[in-house]
């Protein structure tokens, strides 16, 4: 294994502990084995069935009734109002565009509207000075995030209460009805082919479920999305990075203690027995493939667990060179601690400007501020030749 170190000693791993082995992706639930792309594609669906439902629970399906609203239309500027829902009962929320200002150009959807880094120009500008839009939300819009307000609480729970998606399945519809309104809209400014989901930490959540679920996202950007997202259910650490107390990775039970509102129901029933999961996160990465995935974490985030990111992200990557799309995948540490901060977006333009404007890649991707352990994994990805090698 490359040991390919942003910088050996920039976090140390005080303590390290695994639960089992990752789960085998290509492994039916019947215990067979896939050996085609077909089967892959019949896998997938499995996957997505035990994966999502259990992790976020039953989600909410498509609207019946869909609608954008303009509310003021500035040249750089715009914003709209979704409407969508059931006959019977819909959910209304703001957007806020702002233009590129060429023609067929990418844009980035985020929900996080209600995080103080947006109030930062150096992380809006990071994009526009590419020419690239933003589609901009406030994912609580949809579902409450207060500790105050904890439990099924909002409008979308209301519309579809059958169904037993927690915060971040609504969420994660917001993602999607964000992109029915940009194709709905067929602005000639907006390359509707590449649409860039990212969001940071719980928001990454989201993101991350939006990508997975969603095959219109061409780019899926979960930063420091922490467990559920981006971590780990079998490695817990403790890291020691400079200027800051040791402190350890996000767990199940610190999810279901704290924030249970986020996630399906029956994943309390795991606590303690991570290791009988059927899935970890890198199934959920998995179903990204092979669109692109972006992973982005920060050598000193030890609470969004950056050995159990970059695991299954490396886990994840087996499918990915299954598919022959390998260089879809990419991972990056900056330094620092939790936020999104400009760089985030500046890596994530340079993956849309490589990908759509056949821009250089940067030589920053895949270095690791920590000594990387062995895999967690002793499978790999089936040996066969696509069509074509």
């Amino acid at each position: 294994m490359k040991n390919n170190l942003l910088n050996e000693d920039l976090l140390k791993i005080t303590e390290y502990k695994t639960i089992g082995e990752l789960p085998n992706p290509f492994m039916f639930d019947n215990g067979n084995y896939v050996s085609s792309i077909d089967e892959w594609e019949r896998r997938k669906r499995e996957i997505a069935k035990t994966a999502i439902d259990v992790q976020f629970g039953t989600l909410p399906p498509a609207p019946e009734i869909f609608r954008v609203e303009q509310l003021n239309c500035g040249k750089e500027h715009r914003s709209y109002k979704i409407h969508a829902g059931t006959k019977e009962k819909q959910i209304s929320f703001v957007v806020k565009l702002i233009m590129p200002k060429g023609n067929n150009r990418p844009i980035i959807i985020d929900g996080d509207m209600c995080a103080g880094y947006f109030m930062k120009e150096d992380f809006i500008n990071a994009a526009v000075s590419k020419d690239i839009g933003w589609l901009l939300f406030d994912r609580t819009e949809l579902a409450h995030d207060l500790k105050e307000e904890r439990g099924r609480a909002g409008t979308l729970y209301d519309i579809y209460p059958e169904y037993t998606f927690g915060a971040l399945g609504a969420w994660a519809w917001g993602y999607s009805r964000c992109v029915d309104a940009l194709i709905k809209l067929n602005l000639q400014q907006i390359d509707c082919s590449c649409i860039v989901a990212t969001g940071h930490s719980r928001g990454g959540k989201a993101t991350m479920l939006a990508g997975a679920v969603d095959e219109r996202i061409a780019i899926v950007n979960p930063n420091e999305a922490c467990l559920v997202g981006g971590g780990c259910y079998r490695i817990e650490m403790v890291g020691d990075y400079p200027d800051l107390l040791p402190w350890r990775s996000e767990t199940l039970k610190d999810i279901c203690k704290e924030t249970d509102f986020w996630i399906g129901p029956t994943m309390k029933n795991y606590i303690g027995r991570e290791n009988e999961l059927p899935f970890d996160t890198h199934f959920l990465k998995a179903l990204v493939a092979p669109r692109i995935l972006f992973v982005s974490e920060a050598a000193g985030d030890v609470w969004a667990n950056p050995i159990g990111s970059w695991m299954t992200t490396e886990a994840a990557k087996e499918v990915y060179e299954f598919l022959g799309a390998g260089h879809n995948i990419y991972w990056y540490f900056r330094t620092g601690t939790h936020y999104h901060k400009a760089e985030d977006i500046e890596m994530l333009v340079n993956i849309i400007c490589h990908i759509h404007d056949n821009e250089d890649i940067s030589d920053r991707f895949y270095r690791l501020p920590f000594s990387p352990p062995e895999y967690l994994f002793s499978w790999r990805k089936p040996n066969f030749k696509l069509k074509g090698e």
